[in-house]
Formats: structure tokens, C-alpha cells, sequence
């Protein structure tokens, strides 16, 4: 308990004097704490304005007889009109901005995947031709492998054969007494 009590008497209030004063404290505070996420506000949001209504049921003309205090008031609903039909505009603009911008978005994304997708198929295609090479390397050899078998085993034949012309010759020698 002493602690803290300690620790409260060493905090002192500082009042900062200037606003790099007061960026100075509040990163001071961050940075006590690092593994303490900072707080990040979020985007201001745009305002809702007041819109004039679509309709205004108290129309003034240019008529003779309209008073010097009916300016005012013409005045009001000009002031709201203007303000109704910028307000339109702006959002009008912003809205072919952003539609605009998504269709960037959407051809640079079509252009990545064409892109993308022609280089994969090229590393198919070298891929396939390195699979195909691999296997007629293959087979030659096991077409040689098979070659030089077949010689070996004729080989192994006409050697075999050769002994037994000499067997008979030399048992004809023998029998015959020559």
C-alpha cells in the first residue's frame, strides 16, 4: 500500500504550455506502455446536410404587389435551393469519382489476372516439355537398356552354341576314331 502511495506522491501534474508540449506528453504516455495497442480514431464521416425540400408550396414571383419584406424570406429559399442543388451536385460527383475509380480497379485487376495467368500457363507449357524430354530420355534408354540385353543374351547363345559343334566334333573324333 505504501507503493502506491508512493508512486501517486512522485506523479506531478504538468500542464502543457505549448501543443508540441502536449505531442510530447501523449507520445511520452505511449511509449510507457509498447505492447499497449494505440488508440487510432476513426475516419470523420461525412456530414448530413440539411436538404431543402423538393417542393417549396409557398412560391414567390416577381409580382407587383410583393412587400420589401418578402425579400427575406425570397431570399431564405434561395439561400436553401442553391445549397440543396450544390449539395446535389457534389454528391453527383463523388458518386462518378468513386463508380470511375472501381472501374481502374477492375481493368488493373483483369490485367493482373491476364497477366498472371499467361505466365502460369508459359511455366505449364516448360514444365510439361521438361516432363516430356525426362520421358523419351527415359524410354531411349530403356530402349538401349533393352538393346544391349538382347545382345548380350544372343551373345550368350551363339557362345552357348559354339560348345556344343565343338562337343560333337570332338565326340565325332572320338567315336570315329579319327
Amino acid at each position: 500500500v505504501s507503493s502506491k502511495m508512493a508512486s501517486k506522491e512522485k506523479k506531478e501534474v504538468v500542464i502543457p504550455k505549448t501543443p508540441a508540449d502536449l505531442q510530447r506528453m501523449k507520445l511520452e504516455k505511449l511509449m510507457k506502455n509498447p505492447d499497449k495497442m494505440a488508440p487510432i480514431p476513426d475516419r470523420p464521416k461525412d456530414r448530413k446536410h440539411p436538404t431543402a425540400p423538393e417542393f417549396v408550396r409557398d412560391v414567390m414571383g416577381s409580382s407587383a404587389g410583393a412587400g420589401s419584406g418578402e425579400f427575406h424570406v425570397y431570399r431564405g429559399y434561395r439561400r436553401r435551393e442553391l445549397f440543396r442543388q450544390k449539395h446535389l451536385d457534389e454528391f453527383a460527383r463523388k458518386e462518378s469519382q468513386a463508380t470511375e475509380f472501381e472501374k481502374i480497379l477492375e481493368n488493373n485487376r483483369k490485367a493482373a489476372e491476364e497477366k498472371t495467368a499467361k505466365k502460369r500457363a508459359k511455366r505449364q507449357k516448360k514444365k510439361m516439355k521438361k516432363k516430356m524430354k525426362k520421358q523419351t530420355d527415359q524410354t531411349e534408354k530403356d530402349k538401349e537398356a533393352e538393346a544391349e540385353k538382347e545382345e548380350s543374351e544372343s551373345e550368350e547363345e551363339e557362345e552357348q552354341e559354339e560348345p556344343k559343334a565343338d562337343d560333337a566334333e570332338e565326340n565325332c573324333f572320338v567315336i570315329g576314331g579319327r
